[in-house]
């Protein structure tokens, strides 16, 4: 259980995916309820523990077990840090952090895959590949999916769908999504306009952690509204969709920049750079809005020195949970941005030497 808590970087996300100067990483989540058991907020802890009992037989007993070697991580077993440094790594969800006792992930070696259970509805089925991969991630839940049905009786109306807690994810249950980086798009006030257009198709886009969180460093997570009335691959589809025509407009708003504002841009990166190098204190607004001037510099080809690993990589490590995670202990807002600049320096510094 240790691995997850201590390692920074996932397996997924040492090697960079498809259009990974656009997208970071793309993302299938499945909400699947048991049909004989109450949704997990009405539920006893005898029901969640029996819900937590047959899950893990499910994906003991499965063609699961030899394919992916899950480890369970309970909930009730993890400090208040290691909850939240998964949440940081995208492993678990804020809800199952904040939850009930009885909840736990089963999360497999490389942190591709992660069953959340008696989370907001018995099981959430989550894939995550780096760069754009939503077909290759939607097989992957979808076969994840099939496997775990065999096993197990789940809540489904042949009208409705498959049942679940909020009433918004009825009917497929499918949350497909991509994290994006569009600070072309940001820098030419082009956002407000692509949020009006893409409500329209139903989709929308959130901050980096999902629903309630902020858009930190011009990095979003765009994802499908509605569940209910089209199959899960008309989603995956017009989330592929959107996803390229987002992918073009933010590639022609960052040349559109550097062939019109080439000086201010130049400027405006390596002034972060040299920030991220030697700033003693930094808070989390400004550390993700500096990496994020770095990585278009990075993706511009305008700062070789620095690997996207190294960018992937401080995603994580300058978020407040890894920072007292790896202190071991609890800080004040002053100790955290004098540690996640020290480690930021450490990073770059280590690949410019």
């Amino acid at each position: 259980m240790k691995r997850f808590t201590e390692d920074a970087l996932s397996d997924w996300m040492r090697q960079p995916g498809p259009e990974h100067d656009v997208v970071i990483s793309s993302r299938v989540r499945l909400a699947r309820n048991l049909r004989t058991f109450p949704f997990p907020s009405l539920a006893t802890k005898a029901h969640a523990q029996e819900v937590m009992q047959l899950v893990s037989t499910a994906a003991d007993t499965s063609s699961l077990k030899e394919e992916q070697n899950f480890t369970s991580v309970p909930m009730s077993q993890l400090s208040i840090l290691e909850k939240k440094l998964l949440v940081e790594k995208h492993l678990i969800s804020p809800h199952l952090a904040e939850g009930n006792s009885e909840a736990a992930a089963l999360i497999n070696a490389s942190e591709s895959i992660s069953i959340m259970v008696n989370e907001e509805d018995h099981l959430r089925i989550q894939c995550i590949a780096p760069g754009f991969q939503l077909n290759e991630t939607w097989q992957a839940a979808n076969r994840i999916d099939n496997q775990l049905q065999e096993q197990l009786d789940y809540a489904f109306n042949e009208r409705l769908g498959y049942l679940t807690s909020c009433p918004t994810n009825v009917g497929t249950g499918i949350r497909v999504s991509v994290m994006v980086h569009l600070p072309g798009i940001v820098l030419t006030n082009q956002l407000q306009n692509i949020l009006k257009s893409f409500a329209q198709w139903g989709v929308v886009m959130r901050g980096m952690y999902g629903e309630g969180s902020e858009a930190l460093g011009n990095i979003y997570q765009m994802s499908n509204q509605i569940t209910l009335g089209q199959s899960e691959e008309a989603l995956v589809d017009l989330l592929t969709r959107a996803t390229q025509q987002l992918i073009l407009v933010e590639r022609e708003a960052r040349n559109g920049i550097l062939n019109d504002r080439r000086l201010p841009l130049l400027d405006k990166i390596f002034r972060s750079f040299g920030t991220l190098l030697y700033a003693q204190m930094i808070d989390k607004v400004e550390a993700a809005q500096r990496l994020s001037d770095v990585r278009l510099g990075v993706d511009l080809g305008l700062l070789e020195q620095v690997p996207h690993v190294i960018l992937d990589e401080l995603l994580v490590v300058t978020q407040p949970g890894y920072l007292q995670q790896m202190e071991g202990r609890l800080m004040d807002d002053f100790e955290i941005n004098l540690r996640r600049a020290q480690l930021i320096r450490e990073r770059l510094w280590k690949h410019l030497r």
